[in-house]
C-alpha cells in the first residue's frame, strides 16, 4: 500500500488510501443514514475533557506509586518492560494537586503496556488466595490494589468542579466535541429509525454530561427517578415527539449508553446495582482519592472475581447488547479513542465483521499509513489484513480523537443540499461523459 495523507489525515478503506477529504465526509454521511448507528469510545475519547489514555494512566502510576510498582514486579504481576515504560508528556496538574516529579533515569522507550483487566484479575485472585492462607502478603496487596484503583479513578474524574455543580459540565468547552458528535448522530436519524448507541469502556461521565447539556435523554440501563436500579429492559425503550409532523419528525431525542466496564456512579446495594447522582458519588470519591478511605464502592472494574458477585450479570448484559447491535443489518460502528486493549471487545468486533452489512470506522492516532507497523495493536493489524471495504481506518496523529471525529461528521442540514453534489464530484465519469453509478 502507498501512504495517503490528506490535510493531515491518513485514511484507508478496504486497503486503499482515501485521497480526498470530501470522500471521507461523504462516506460518513452515508453511514449516518444507515438503520443502526453506534459509537465505541475508549480512554482517548475523554482526553479533551481532562481524561487520560491508558499509557498516561500507567505512567502516572509508575511515578506516583513506585513502591507499589516495585512490589508488582517482584511478585511477577508485571514485566520489566512494563515497569520501564517511558513517561509521555503529562498535562498540567489541577489547582491544589502537588506536582509529581518525573524520573530522568527511566530507560529507553519500550512498547509494552500491562492489560489493566488482566492485572487486576490476577491481583484479585491472589488476594482471595492469600486471605484464605493468612499470608503476610495480604496487607501490601490491599495497598497495591487501592493504588491501582486510585490511578483509574483519578483519570476518570475529569474536572472536579463538574461533580460539585448541579449543572454538571453544562456547556463546558472541553466537551464541545462530545456534544457535536451526539447532536450530529441524533439529528441524522430518520423517521422510524432507532436512536444511536454509545458503547464506552470509560468510567467517566463525559457522555452523560454532554448529552444533558443539549437536552438529550440518556437510556443507560437504569430505571427510576430517586432510586435508579439497573433494569436492562430500559434499553428497549425509545422517545419520540408525538406532536411533530413532516420533516420535524427527523431526529431522535435520546441515546442508548452502555458502559462496558462500569461507571463511577454505579453502586451495589443489597445485591442490586444502583446509579446515584454525581454530587452524591463525589463525596466518597473525594475521600478515596485523598486517602481518607481505602475502598470505593462506586467503581465497577472488569475483573474475573466480579463474576462471583451479584453485579456480574450487568457486564454480561451490556456485552450482549454490544454484540447484538453489531449483528443487526445495516449497521455502522464508529470507534474513537479505543486502543484495542480489551480482548473481550476485540473478539466481538472481529466476529461481528462476519455480518456482511456491518460498516466499521476506526479513528486511531498511531496509524500513519503502514498497516503492518509494529506499534499498531495486533487486532488492528489483523483487521487491516482483511482489506475489506467495510473497514475504514483514520489516523494521522492526535487529531484522530473526538475533535477530529466531530469535524469529519457532516452537519445533517447539508445532507440533502450537498451530499448528492459530493457524490457526483467523487464518482468517476464513463467514457461517454456520464457518471458511473457505483458508490
Amino acid at each position: 500500500m502507498k501512504q495517503g495523507v490528506v490535510m493531515g489525515i491518513t485514511a484507508y478503506r478496504g486497503g486503499k488510501p482515501i485521497t480526498d477529504e470530501l470522500e471521507l465526509q461523504a462516506y460518513l454521511a452515508s453511514l449516518l443514514r444507515l438503520e443502526n448507528v453506534g459509537l465505541l469510545l475508549g480512554a482517548g475519547a475523554s482526553c479533551s475533557a481532562g481524561g487520560q489514555t491508558m499509557r498516561m494512566l500507567w505512567s502516572r502510576f509508575l511515578v506516583g506509586s513506585s513502591v507499589e510498582a516495585d512490589w508488582l514486579l517482584s511478585k511477577g504481576f508485571i514485566t520489566d518492560d512494563e515497569k520501564r515504560l517511558p513517561l509521555p508528556p503529562l498535562p498540567p496538574p489541577a489547582p491544589g494537586v502537588p506536582v509529581v516529579p518525573t524520573n530522568p533515569f527511566i530507560p529507553p522507550p519500550v512498547a509494552s503496556l500491562p492489560n489493566f483487566e488482566v492485572l487486576l484479575d490476577r491481583l484479585e485472585i491472589a488476594i482471595l488466595e492469600w486471605g484464605r492462607q493468612g499470608s503476610s502478603e495480604l496487607v501490601q496487596a490491599h495497598k497495591v490494589r487501592s493504588a491501582l484503583f486510585r490511578a483509574v479513578v483519578n483519570a476518570a474524574t475529569l474536572k472536579e468542579d463538574w461533580w460539585k455543580s448541579p449543572l454538571g459540565a453544562d456547556l463546558a468547552d472541553e466537551l464541545s466535541a462530545h456534544r457535536s458528535i451526539l447532536q450530529k448522530l441524533t439529528a441524522a436519524r430518520q423517521p422510524g429509525q432507532p436512536a444511536p448507541w454509545v458503547f464506552t469502556t470509560n468510567y467517566d461521565l463525559a457522555i452523560e454530561w454532554a448529552a444533558e447539556s443539549v437536552d438529550l435523554q440518556v437510556i443507560n440501563g437504569f430505571l427510576g427517578v430517586h432510586s435508579r436500579r439497573f433494569s436492562p429492559q430500559s434499553f428497549d425503550l425509545g422517545f419520540r415527539n408525538a406532536q411533530a409532523k413532516g420533516e420535524a419528525r427527523f431526529g431522535v431525542y435520546n441515546i442508548y449508553l452502555a458502559k462496558l466496564h462500569g461507571s463511577l456512579t454505579w453502586k451495589e446495594v443489597d445485591h442490586s446495582l444502583y446509579e446515584v447522582p454525581a454530587s452524591e458519588a463525589w463525596r466518597d470519591i473525594d475521600e478515596f482519592l485523598t486517602g481518607f478511605a481505602d475502598k470505593l464502592s462506586y467503581l465497577v472494574l472488569p475483573r474475573a472475581a466480579k463474576y462471583l458477585q451479584t453485579v456480574g450479570y450487568v457486564m454480561g448484559e451490556l456485552l450482549r447488547r454490544f454484540a447484538e447491535f453489531m449483528a443487526r443489518p445495516q449497521t455502522a460502528l464508529i470507534v474513537n479513542g479505543y486502543g484495542f486493549g480489551d480482548e473481550h471487545i476485540n473478539r466481538l468486533i472481529r466476529s461481528a465483521l462476519l455480518n456482511p452489512t456491518l460498516q466499521v470506522v476506526v479513528y486511531l492516532p498511531e496509524f500513519m499509513g503502514d498497516p503492518a507497523a509494529a506499534d499498531l495493536p495486533q487486532t488492528v493489524r489483523r483487521l487491516l489484513a482483511l482489506q475489506t471495504p467495510r473497514l475504514t481506518i483514520v489516523g494521522g496523529g492526535s487529531r484522530a480523537f473526538t475533535s477530529a471525529l466531530a469535524n469529519d461528521l457532516p452537519d445533517p442540514t447539508v445532507y440533502d443540499q450537498e451530499l448528492a453534489d459530493l457524490r457526483r464530484r467523487l464518482m468517476p465519469e464513463k467514457p461517454d461523459g456520464t457518471e458511473d453509478d457505483a458508490p
